[in-house]
């Protein structure tokens, strides 16, 4: 079980700012080709695709973090 303070691997910092950027693009396609872009009522048209385009990332960066790394030799 890797330590507290373990730090993330590149990789998973790169996946999930890659999933960022993959789902922002698709929600911008999806408000621009719908009748109605207002996907959260809540908030700002401006800032929704923004907001919602983390839940993935989150989701990969959070998976990323709990998946088995490779082992390491301490050199």
């Amino acid at each position: 079980m890797a330590s507290p303070s373990a730090p993330i691997e590149k990789k998973v910092t790169a996946s999930s700012a890659l999933a960022y950027l993959a789902s922002l693009a698709g929600l911008a396609i999806l408000g621009a080709v719908t009748d109605n872009p207002s996907l959260v009522s809540g908030m700002p048209d401006a800032l929704e695709p923004f907001v919602l385009a983390l839940v993935p990332a989150a989701a990969s960066w959070i998976a990323g973090w709990a998946a088995p790394h490779t082992p390491r030799s301490d050199v």
